[in-house]
């Protein structure tokens, strides 16, 4: 059986990679992916054939792991984080839908065995590393414009204003796109607190971490850059410090119960 794995293997470290991760790497041939997120798993990779492709060759990353697999190869398409958000899955099955509406001249690729393999996000690692910030309701929100309308992101963000989510940003800022996370942060100023707690994280488990928790009015695009999340509480969020420790939780209404 002609077979894509399409995994996610977490935000750097690898004791994060989940062991179904690890087994469809070994059982691949060829490994398809940007190349740092193969060069971030070492050893794991050895012996495989890489297919190095740089960022902005998305969709033929999602092409040549489809015509590899079609070939008969046992290939992983690989990113970081979980490969279903904000990642190459949707684009496998973006190309697959195509093929079935004729608009692509791949009919092999339908014959190929898919997997979708989760891996550990951005999101969840900058949650955990503070405490237990995700702990009700919340989203996610890219602030890239290069495929989705600002003023469609504009709207989310005043939804999950309304609906007072806590808000993980994807894609915060570039070199390109420096002013979006400050109006994201206007918006959600004008419906929750300026003290709202707010996570920065940079570099998320790898050996350059570093998270600071601040205000939400303190919030600032030049302190951040796209190897960092940034993480925005509720109304509720609750920001606790215990001498040198500090921690984040958004309630869920236990208190009630207390």
């Amino acid at each position: 059986m002609k077979k894509l794995f399409i995994l996610g293997t977490g935000p750097g470290d690898l004791a994060l990679l989940t062991p179904k991760a690890k087994q469809a790497i070994a059982a691949s041939t060829d490994l398809v992916a940007y190349g740092l997120y193969i060069d971030l798993m070492g050893e794991i990779c050895a012996g495989k054939i890489r297919h190095d492709l740089p960022l902005g060759e998305e969709i033929n990353r999602a092409r040549l792991a489809l015509d590899l697999a079609a070939q008969g190869k046992d290939t992983a398409l690989i990113s970081s984080g979980d490969i279903g958000i904000y990642a190459m899955a949707t684009l496998v099955f973006e190309l697959l839908d195509r093929q079935l509406q004729g608009l692509e001249t791949s009919p092999q690729w339908l014959d190929v065995d898919i997997q979708v393999i989760p891996g550990i996000s951005a999101m969840q690692a900058g949650a955990s590393a503070v405490g237990a910030m995700l702990g009700h309701d919340f989203c996610t929100i890219s602030l890239s414009d290069l495929l989705t309308p600002w003023e469609t992101i504009k709207k989310r963000i005043e939804c999950a204003a309304l609906g007072d989510f806590v808000v993980s940003f994807y894609n915060p800022v570039s070199k390109k796109r420096d002013w979006q996370l400050n109006a994201a942060r206007d918006i959600l100023l004008n419906s929750r607190p300026a003290t709202t707690p707010v996570m920065i994280g940079r570099q998320l488990t790898r050996e350059d971490q570093n998270i600071r928790i601040i205000e939400l009015q303190d919030l600032d695009a030049k302190d951040v850059d796209m190897f960092t999340m940034v993480s925005v509480g509720n109304s509720e969020t609750r920001h606790i410090v215990n001498g040198e420790k500090e921690w984040v939780y958004t309630p869920r209404g236990y208190s009630k119960k207390l």
